[in-house]
């Protein structure tokens, strides 16, 4: 069918032996996928127009659902192409790309949530200096920051792979693209991408887990500082929602990774679950961690449905 095998498009699997079943199990995913773009999608609208939301650490969050929603919509649609239509080609180009945006954004996420620790850390040792520290400019530089450092660290690994021949399988073990799983099917010395993944995972999402950790140690010391059980309570309150985040986010992560390099002799539906749970179970969680959890995001949501309730009545 291909004359060169190495032009020849890549195959998502989906669910290898459980074809029959992909439209059953698409209602999930697809239930999962709205529930993502609502609640993220409800937290950029409730912090643009809620002014008492206007302040730093809602400013890191409104990034954190943005970041959610991209690589979302940067996956979703090829897993759903493979659940609903049978459909699994996806050329070197798209797949490429796809698995560009999917590992720049997790820098990105893991950036994030060390810049809302960094908030944290302001608002509870320093909180007379919060305001002048964290300025909207400084907001702003942090934040492109975090976006150059996720967008730029990766594209080296991506770029060898467009100069890369693929001869052998051109089959793919998921319904997406993943730089690991690419770099398996070339025909060509991959040392490098397979060296500068561990190296660049160690300088920011395992760094910026011990800058997280470290953090709060410092955090939990000035709290513990604090005379009234009352205060203290309410120091801890505001990072318990980032805390949840950070968990959920840096387990995930860790675990896609320690598996995809020493799971040889995990069976392959652990490689597919945790590939899933690595992107669909973050996204789903933050904002319904921020919601339960933060009475200034609950107060505004109730704020935003009974303006949208009321504001949708008839004049009489």
């Amino acid at each position: 069918m291909w004359s060169n095998i190495s032009s020849a498009p890549f195959l998502l699997t989906g669910f290898p032996a459980l074809e029959e079943a992909h439209h059953w199990i698409s209602i999930p995913f697809f239930a999962v996928y709205v529930c993502i773009l609502l609640g993220n999608g409800t937290l950029l609208c409730l912090i643009k127009d809620d002014q008492s939301l206007h302040e730093p650490m809602y400013y890191f969050l409104a990034m954190l659902a943005g970041t959610d929603i991209v690589v979302t919509l940067t996956t979703m649609p090829t897993v759903m192409g493979v659940l609903w239509l049978n459909h699994r080609e996806i050329s070197h180009v798209g797949c490429f790309l796809q698995a560009y945006f999917i590992h720049s954004l997790s820098v990105v996420e893991s950036g994030n949530l060390l810049a809302m620790a960094y908030d944290r850390f302001i608002a509870i040792r320093n909180p007379l200096r919060y305001a002048s520290i964290l300025t909207n400019t400084q907001v702003i530089k942090l934040g492109v920051g975090i976006f150059l450092r996720g967008f730029v660290s990766i594209m080296p690994v991506i770029m060898r792979l467009f100069s890369f021949s693929y001869c052998h399988s051109h089959v793919l073990s998921h319904a997406f693209c993943l730089h690991q799983e690419v770099m398996k099917l070339a025909c060509a010395d991959i040392t490098f991408n397979r060296i500068y993944p561990v190296i660049l995972v160690f300088l920011t999402v395992f760094l910026d887990s011990l800058i997280i950790l470290f953090s709060y140690m410092l955090i939990l010391k000035t709290v513990m500082g604090i005379a009234s059980g009352e205060e203290r309570a309410k120091a801890l309150n505001t990072c318990i929602s980032h805390v949840s985040c950070v968990l959920i986010f840096y387990v995930t992560v860790i675990g896609l990774s320690f598996i995809q390099r020493f799971g040889r002799n995990v069976p392959e539906v652990v490689h597919m679950v945790m590939s899933y749970v690595y992107f669909l179970f973050p996204p789903l969680m933050n904002p319904i961690i921020y919601s339960i959890k933060t009475k200034q995001i609950q107060c505004g949501l109730v704020r935003l449905f009974s303006k949208h309730r009321f504001g949708s009545k008839p004049h009489i």
